[in-house]
């Protein structure tokens, strides 16, 4: 199968998926991901041009993991790597695990390297706030689903992708590290259902007293939370400023970016 760039977004996204669902488990055993990313890195380089996004995409992610793994040196590695093939993403680099790299001068001049449009980081802004909202809605449904009698399941709702064109092909990096945060909640949260349900089917059949009218009405209530939090997601669709910049101008100073939480 010949590789495309779209049969190489699916593939990250895929990455990314395992990495966030098995993260902790895997930066143990040490099978952190690294092998799967450095297979898209590969195969996006041989694209050419095209597909160098989703090289920087690659090394961002392979940075992103040396940093959890407390490995300076390969982290800044990665970075300039990233950097070089296009990434931009001056928001995420302001985030908690980040900032202690802030004081060194390596990571200063790959910072300063950085390029972003007014129009870009204003979107950047959104998708991160986006996979802190979904992060934090994704464990209150789950505190809601204590106690549920019912065997529904409810799909955790997400706000849709923007599909403006953007000035920059790194914003299209953070896009998809959105789309596996979408994915990789979604699935936890139905795999945590199957599981509700199954207990629940089982004592439904060997209790006679089971509360029947009662899993109808979390049914119902489940119903209407999923609806209010859709509608919720809707309404934070990312709207595009009328008349934002699109010149290309330097990353914000370091340090003069709060991470959205």
């Amino acid at each position: 199968m010949v590789d495309t760039v779209n049969s190489l977004v699916a593939r990250l996204h895929d990455v990314l998926v395992g990495l966030l669902t098995d993260g902790a488990a895997t930066l143990v055993s040490g099978q952190d991901g690294s092998a799967g990313l450095r297979d898209v890195i590969a195969r996006a380089t041989a694209l050419g041009p095209d597909g160098a996004w989703l090289a920087a995409a690659g090394h961002a992610n392979l940075f992103g993991l040396a940093v959890a793994r407390g490995q300076v040196d390969p982290a800044v590695s990665h970075l300039d790597a990233a950097v070089a093939a296009g990434f931009n993403d001056c928001v995420v680099l302001h985030a908690a695990p980040i900032r202690p790299l802030h004081h060194d001068s390596r990571f200063r001049a790959l910072y300063e390297r950085m390029r972003i449009t007014r129009a870009d980081l204003d979107e950047l802004f959104w998708l991160h706030r986006e996979m802190q909202i979904m992060s934090r809605e994704a464990q209150q449904a789950s505190v809601d689903n204590i106690g549920r009698l019912d065997t529904g399941v409810s799909l955790l709702p997400q706000a849709p992708l923007p599909t403006r064109e953007p000035n920059t092909h790194g914003v299209l990096i953070t896009r998809i590290d959105l789309a596996a945060t979408q994915t990789a909640l979604r699935r936890a949260a139905v795999k945590a259902d199957f599981q509700r349900n199954s207990g629940n089917t089982s004592l439904s059949l060997i209790d006679d007293t089971w509360d029947h009218p009662r899993a109808r009405y979390d049914a119902r209530h489940a119903d209407e939370l999923d609806a209010r939090r859709q509608q919720a997601a809707d309404a934070r669709a990312f709207v595009e400023r009328p008349g934002a910049d699109t010149a290309l101008v330097p990353c914000p100073p370091l340090g003069s970016i709060t991470y959205p939480g």
